[in-house]
């Protein structure tokens, strides 16, 4: 048995590129998008939408901005929908071409839920050039309830195709998921909006919280080859293929690829389970500095880190 409901979007590119400055090859792009469609995943995210007036485009490869001719390199038309995110305030409207003249099919957009308004506005932008939309409002873990339940009301009155639960810093715990994904549904109960989970793995738990927004309802599942993200990484894509029973989902390509391309990589860039991440998902804090300890600790043990991050926040 199986939900045909559910769709599995790839994130590697966009989420994994924090870790390199999304500076990958073509090669390698065109590898996670083909394993992906060949896999069954429904979208591959292949970057991001950012304001090229904003950032140096010497210091970052393409997916960082997602041209066009970038993305009809690396994708081809009949395999998984092409995914790109649009960060609030840190992107140019004029980029976001019209669905006709691009290989995308949905643009995310990347919010604050304080910024809510600044989101709706760019979804409705997009969803006026003919793209499917979806928000993720992040870092759910630092929201005060009232604030989300108005911007959830303020989403559900779009004609937005889904909205994202994420726990952008890994601290979410089932109870937390069930909770919330209860929340998320319920606000859009009558509407024509999916809800979609997103989920680091600084505690260990991205797989895990991503079944319990299954088992809940949740239809829309980020995933990422091999975990890799930021810092901790993500809900692992091969793991989503085989969890689910949809006969139209192979892991075998997923699988290939992370032989082929990830092991090497993850030795390097060394996403994952690391200490420093964990000690940070578990006081409920933005990785930046665990990021920062992984690439130089300066003397600095994770009994002192812990310490640290305790008792005077996130400035070590």
């Amino acid at each position: 048995m199986y939900r045909p409901q559910i769709r599995i979007l790839d994130c590697t590119i966009r989420d994994g590129g924090l870790m390199n400055d999304h500076k990958f090859t073509t090669e390698q792009v065109k590898r996670v998008f083909d394993a992906c469609s060949k896999s069954g995943v429904d979208y591959c995210e292949l970057g991001y939408k950012c304001d090229k007036s904003q950032f140096d485009v010497k210091k970052f490869g393409p997916a960082k901005f997602c041209d066009e001719e970038y993305l009809r390199e690396v994708a081809y038309e009949g395999g998984s929908k092409v995914s790109v995110m649009a960060d609030v305030g840190r992107t140019d409207y004029k980029d976001i071409i019209p669905k006709k003249e691009s290989i995308v099919s949905m643009v995310r957009v990347a919010t604050y839920c304080k910024e809510i308004d600044k989101a709706i506005d760019l979804g409705r932008h997009a969803k006026a050039q003919g793209y499917e939309v979806c928000v993720n409002i992040m870092s759910v873990s630092h929201v005060l309830e009232p604030d989300l339940d108005e911007a959830l009301g303020q989403l559900a009155e779009t004609d937005f195709d889904v909205v994202y639960l994420v726990d952008s810093f890994g601290y979410l715990y089932s109870e937390q998921v069930q909770y919330l994904a209860n929340k998320y549904l319920k606000a859009f109960e009558g509407t024509k909006i999916e809800v979609g989970i997103h989920c680091h793995n600084n505690q260990q738990l991205a797989f895990a919280n991503t079944i319990e927004g299954i088992i809940r309802g949740i239809n829309y599942l980020d995933g990422s080859v091999y975990g890799m993200g930021r810092a901790a990484g993500n809900c692992t894509t091969e793991l989503l293929l085989g969890f689910l029973k949809n006969p139209r989902y192979n892991v075998q390509p997923v699988l290939d690829l992370i032989e082929t391309d990830f092991l090497k990589m993850q030795s390097e860039l060394k996403w994952g389970y690391y200490i420093p991440y964990m000690v940070a998902g578990i006081l409920n804090k933005h990785p930046r500095t665990a990021l920062a300890m992984m690439k130089d600790s300066q003397g600095v043990s994770y009994g002192d880190y812990y310490r640290k991050l305790l008792l005077e926040g996130e400035e070590v």
